[in-house]
């Protein structure tokens, strides 16, 4: 029962926290100067030779059209009006296609890296860490420590940037800058070879975010499981003769798996924002690039979308490891109902 309290608590908690997202996705790109229209006349006035004045009457009715001529509280709540009654995001300037068709595509894609992502390099953080506490110093926890610092100290986007070099100069790959060949584009189910071909083209996401992800699990994990094995109750369990392993598996690792568990949550906010930073540099069509031409282009209804669908999945991302945590440890949701 207090479980089910618990969560009931935290998701009336995520309320207000959605309201801010909201409110911070809108106004982020209100915040940088100008407008989709002022965009319009550099681009129009570039292509054409026509000078401002003469494209000022078009870019007024155009203003007007998309509604930027409205006082920004005013398009805010006409934009959360729309979200709640219809689910419509509004209209992309760029793409005159409504945004929920232009990350529709891309959306579902940084998805699956970033939680495929998650699941991996949380695996074998774990397994590098518990391997790496167990044989404290020796050749092992040598090379698993040196392959988690390598993965903390090295930047994504660089070691992104060295496998393009490899993919385009050296392997001469034709899996660049797409999720899948072109036969398979208009394929609209997916069978084994679509899905085969479609790891074949984001393998070096999947590789370079995975290795980032797990470097600071394995750290964590280490540390934690090398404190846990000094604590007095593993040394009681290990009196009473219990077996090596289960003492390792039974007592000292859930425990050890707390801290790895509550940071679960920013572990995906990491990897979004390690897919986007990666996809970027490797030219992959997910929310990444879309999130670069956008900003670029001041198409703030895409953009705000991006950033609000993004920062909702976060918040459940750190409500789904909230609840992992509540029902490891009971002593957690007990201590949020005493609160409230």
């Amino acid at each position: 029962m207090d479980f089910f309290l618990f969560f009931a608590k935290r998701m009336l908690a995520t309320i207000p926290l959605l309201i801010g997202i909201s409110i911070v996705s809108f106004g982020i790109i209100q915040a940088v100067p100008g407008d989709y229209v002022d965009t319009w006349i550099s681009a129009t006035s570039a292509q054409t030779g026509k000078s401002y004045d003469e494209l000022l009457p078009q870019a007024e009715v155009m203003r007007e059209r998309l509604g930027l001529d409205e006082t920004l509280p005013v398009q805010y709540l006409v934009w959360v009006k729309d979200i709640v009654m219809s689910g419509d995001f509004g209209m992309s300037f760029r793409h005159n296609r409504p945004v929920t068709e232009v990350i529709g595509v891309r959306l579902p894609r940084t998805l699956f890296l970033a939680i495929a992502t998650v699941v991996l390099s949380q695996v074998i953080g774990v397994m590098l860490g518990i391997f790496a506490a167990t044989h404290q110093y020796k050749l092992g926890d040598n090379i698993a420590t040196f392959i988690a610092f390598i993965g903390i100290v090295i930047p994504k986007f660089v070691i992104s940037l060295v496998i393009l070099y490899l993919l385009a100069f050296v392997w001469h790959s034709p899996y660049i800058g797409a999720v899948n060949s072109a036969q398979y584009v208009l394929q609209d189910y997916w069978d084994l070879p679509k899905i085969w071909d479609f790891l074949k083209h984001v393998w070096p996401v999947l590789l370079v975010s995975i290795w980032a992800g797990q470097a600071y699990t394995t750290r964590m994990m280490r540390g934690n499981l090398l404190d846990v094995m000094n604590m007095q109750y593993i040394e009681t369990a290990r009196a009473k003769g219990l077996s090596r392993r289960k003492v390792l598996y039974k007592h000292a690792v859930p425990n050890a798996l707390h801290p790895v568990v509550m940071n679960l949550g920013t572990r995906f906010d990491y990897m979004i924002k390690g897919e986007i930073e990666i996809a970027i540099v490797l030219g992959i069509p997910t929310v990444g690039p879309l999130i670069l031409s956008s900003v670029a282009d001041r198409d703030m209804y895409v953009v705000s979308a991006i950033f609000m669908m993004v920062a909702i999945l976060l918040v459940l991302g750190n409500l789904f490891a909230d609840l992992i945590l509540a029902m490891l440890d009971p002593r957690v949701r007990r201590a949020t109902l005493a609160r409230g």
